[in-house]
């Protein structure tokens, strides 16, 4: 199922609410581009505003390609000239005008990236084509060398009427029903962030076409099935650490839980091996931490666990999936508990036969209870072996169906 954040994305300036002075900057700098003192724009502001789509949507009034880039997929200087060199000095597809786009610059930090952004920073100076960069907070201390030479474009978080009248109009185009106080109550919820509330009203009315107050109230009483999506949501879909980490700071599931959660849905959105390969091994690490928890109790471990699992898993990814994906609670604890009824029952039932045989139970579920299967398949035979060895209702249907 196709993501409403991708098939509503607005693609011209017009459908961009909200947004209209940040815009009108956007698509100014791009047109008089080369009589601007500063070479490279920097939009920020929170996640989900409309930051990305803005250039887009400007690319394509002017007519412009967009070469889009992620800041993570690039770690140091040498890695942003080899990424970077040939698209500033390559011709345009069928010689049109050109937007450089480096996405989520947050991406660059730590000692890995030392001397990335400055690399940037230079590149900007020497670009014949437009460079647009996107950041959360663009007045971190790492981001001075680029504050010097770009221009900043404020995106302010959404005001609910205007998440309000994004979501009206998805629900108008997939005929669903709505309730309006429940829809500005979503709206109300996000915070400003309109790619929340899309994937909100998605998972909450894909099912029955509706969206009701009742609905509504489930945001907060259906931790299992919403809280942990929308906290996998961060992890999962997106690349920043620091918002990764504060994932399951509000989420009613414990460790064990969260584990078994990122277990279940990581393949559906992983689709790389060598990503998934990746996330795997920061929750293998994460589990041994958990390990050592139980065995000292140093709880000062839980910390590492959460950054592993979170951030950790987040940056794993070398890209984003686009694709809209449900997350689901994992079956694995029914299997568990299915297994161990199972178990529990074929161990009642040793106890019993060897009662009565004068073995031990070790040996009576070696050899024993095999040959007592294969003797249950005698019709005949399988009430009188029933009350030679008192078993009761469901200890003998247990045997009858595993001799089939």
């Amino acid at each position: 199922m196709k993501s409403w954040i991708k098939k509503y994305e607005p693609s011209k300036i017009e459908g961009i609410i909200g947004q209209d002075d940040a815009v009108s900057q956007v698509v100014d700098f791009i047109k008089n581009f080369k009589e601007k003192k500063k070479k490279a724009l920097l939009l920020h502001g929170p996640s989900g505003v409309g930051k990305t789509i803005s250039v887009y949507a400007a690319a394509n009034k002017l007519d412009l390609e967009v070469f889009e880039m992620n800041a993570s997929d690039f770690r140091n200087k040498s890695g942003v000239e080899a990424s970077l060199n040939p698209v500033l000095k390559q011709r345009s597809l069928f010689f049109r005008g050109r937007i450089i786009l480096i996405d989520e610059i947050d991406g660059l930090s730590g000692t890995k990236d030392r001397g990335g952004l400055q690399a940037v920073a230079k590149l900007i100076v020497d670009s014949n084509f437009p460079i647009i960069l996107t950041a959360a907070n663009p007045y971190d201390n790492k981001f001075s060398s680029i504050r010097s030479k770009a221009a900043l474009v404020q995106f302010d978080p959404l005001d609910y009427q205007d998440v309000f009248l994004i979501l009206k109009n998805i629900c108008e185009k997939e005929s669903i029903s709505y309730d309006e106080t429940a829809l500005k109550g979503l709206s109300r919820r996000c915070g400003g962030d309109a790619r929340a509330a899309i994937n909100d009203l998605q998972t909450l009315s894909q099912h029955n076409s509706s969206f009701s107050r009742s609905d509504l109230e489930e945001l907060d009483s259906r931790n299992q099935l919403e809280s942990m999506p929308q906290a996998l949501i961060k992890v999962l879909k997106n690349k920043e650490a620091s918002i990764a980490l504060s994932a399951f700071d509000n989420v009613a599931e414990d460790i064990d839980q969260q584990f078994l959660w990122l277990d279940e849905n990581l393949p559906k959105e992983y689709k790389n091996p060598k990503d998934l390969a990746k996330a795997y091994n920061y929750l293998s690490r994460a589990d041994v931490f958990k390990g050592r928890i139980r065995r000292w109790q140093h709880w000062r471990f839980l910390s590492y666990i959460n950054e592993l699992i979170t951030a950790g898993v987040s940056t794993a990814k070398s890209e984003r999936s686009k694709e809209f994906v449900k997350y689901a609670p994992t079956n694995r604890i029914l299997k568990i508990w299915q297994a161990n009824m199972k178990y529990g029952k074929r161990k009642e039932i040793s106890k019993k036969v060897a009662l009565k045989t004068h073995t031990s139970s070790r040996r009576t579920l070696q050899d024993t209870i095999p040959f007592l299967k294969y003797m249950f398949k005698d019709k005949a035979l399988a009430p009188r072996l029933t009350d030679e060895f008192s078993l009761d209702k469901d200890e003998a249907d247990w045997l009858n169906s595993t001799s089939r």
